[in-house]
């Protein structure tokens, strides 16, 4: 949708136009402007929603078009609420950063004084995501929009709003053959998931699934993050961790004589394309995928089921109780280990606080600490650390991270010398 060697902001601005070209698709227009609204307009912040048309309207563009990370409707109200909820599920500095901006726009400050929006038009009959959502839901929705960096798995992702501001649902689109199968395999992860009857945590349930205008569209119920925030306690990470990985039952198998295993192989066989650079991590990860079976000869390992891109920001602890989302990663039948091992790791690399090949290698020295209490033995950790690598290599690969713009799309730069050097022992713990 984008040119993955444009800048940040260039990336950014450009992803939005695209967006908003899906979701107000011809007759309909979304503009993008960078001008005050003018008094009695459909784009005044504080217009009486009752008086638009059910399409058109303005929406705040936030911070800013040079660097967009948020889209909201322009009415205060509404754009209050869709900040604050877009904050919930960050760090505490972030919630009280979005709790500010939100009493900004609730008190009309913050529509008068921002510039950049969005002027949305729609002729009578003409179809928009809004139109389709609110015949999904049963009543007149609202959207906000989501904007992440650039990867390629990036979708558009909605925030769904009633007029009264509350927020009824999410919703995520599928734009292209990685997105629309990543948001079907999440509906039948959920749907597995609430058949499980889990205790440890609570996951949005699915409220559709339907095809409009070429995409895959998920609407999801909202889970509860502006509930109290919570420590972690003791062992409360570990145990849902280990209720998810009991979903599907848990097996005890040699690595190498694992379905796991023949699908690792069978997904780095697709994920060679040709190109020069991808034939050459292609080949050295094929390579290293052999070392590792001959390390791992005859031993167990115990395969269960991951969520596939846990993290501290899929995830909130909550007076009501833990809430993890985010589920379109969820495969059974893989070694128990990799989401505790993909938690660390990407808490360390994503916001840039370490080098991210010392923090692979310290993944692999770590593992038996992080592992344990999951009942891993050390070197069937070391095992699961290195296949864990091996693993989030090839999905790397497969998805076209790097042409997609990823920050850590290249496994050729981190992930693919330290796998190497951790099989050979090198690992160096500084």
């Amino acid at each position: 949708m984008t040119n993955p060697a444009a800048p940040v902001s260039q990336d950014r601005a450009d992803y939005l136009r695209d967006v908003c070209r899906l979701l107000w698709p011809a007759p309909a227009e979304a503009v993008l402007t960078s001008a005050r609204p003018v008094a009695g307009r459909a784009d005044d912040s504080t217009g009486n929603l009752a008086e638009r048309g059910p399409g058109d309207g303005g929406m705040l563009v936030l911070p800013g078009l040079s660097k967009p990370r948020l889209v909201v409707p322009s009415h205060r109200r509404v754009a209050s609420v869709a900040v604050r909820r877009y904050g919930e599920p960050g760090s505490a500095r972030t919630r009280l950063a979005a709790r500010a901006l939100s009493a900004t726009l609730a008190s009309g400050i913050g529509g008068l004084v921002l510039r950049d929006r969005i002027v949305v038009r729609v002729p009578p009959g003409a179809q928009t995501i809004e139109s389709h959502l609110s015949s999904v839901l049963g009543q007149r929705v609202l959207v906000s929009i989501h904007l992440g960096a650039a990867r390629a798995n990036r979708k558009p992702v909605l925030q769904l709003l009633s007029p009264s501001g509350q927020t009824v649902g999410f919703a995520k689109l599928g734009v292209n053959a990685l997105t629309a199968g990543l948001v079907r395999a999440e509906q039948q992860a959920l749907d597995r998931l609430m058949a499980a009857g889990l205790t440890g945590i609570e996951v949005p349930r699915v409220l559709d699934l339907s095809r409009w205008h070429g995409m895959d569209v998920l609407v999801l119920s909202p889970l509860q993050v502006w509930r109290k925030r919570t420590p972690l306690r003791p062992g409360q990470l570990e145990d849902a961790m280990a209720e998810v990985a009991r979903v599907s039952g848990v097996r005890y198998l040699p690595l190498t004589a694992s379905e796991y295993w023949r699908r690792l192989a069978a997904r780095l066989d697709e994920a060679c394309d040709g190109r020069d650079d991808a034939r050459g991590e292609h080949a050295a990860l094929r390579v290293a995928l052999g070392r590792l079976a001959d390390l791992a000869g005859t031993a167990e390992l115990c395969f269960g089921s991951w969520h596939g891109d846990w993290t501290p920001w899929n995830m909130a602890c909550t007076s009501g109780g833990l809430l993890v989302w985010d589920w379109e990663r969820f495969t059974p039948g893989v070694p128990v280990g990799f989401d505790a091992l993909h938690y660390w790791l990407q808490a360390e690399v994503v916001p840039g606080r370490r080098d991210p090949a010392r923090a692979a290698g310290d993944c692999v020295l770590r593992a038996h600490a992080l592992l344990k209490p999951l009942g891993v033995g050390p070197a069937q950790a070391r095992l699961t650390a290195l296949a864990y690598l091996a693993d989030l290599s090839v999905r790397y690969l497969a998805d076209r991270q790097e042409q997609a713009g990823a920050r850590l799309g290249a496994p050729r730069h981190w992930l693919l010398p330290t796998l190497a050097a951790a099989i050979n022992g090198q690992c160096d713990p500084d």
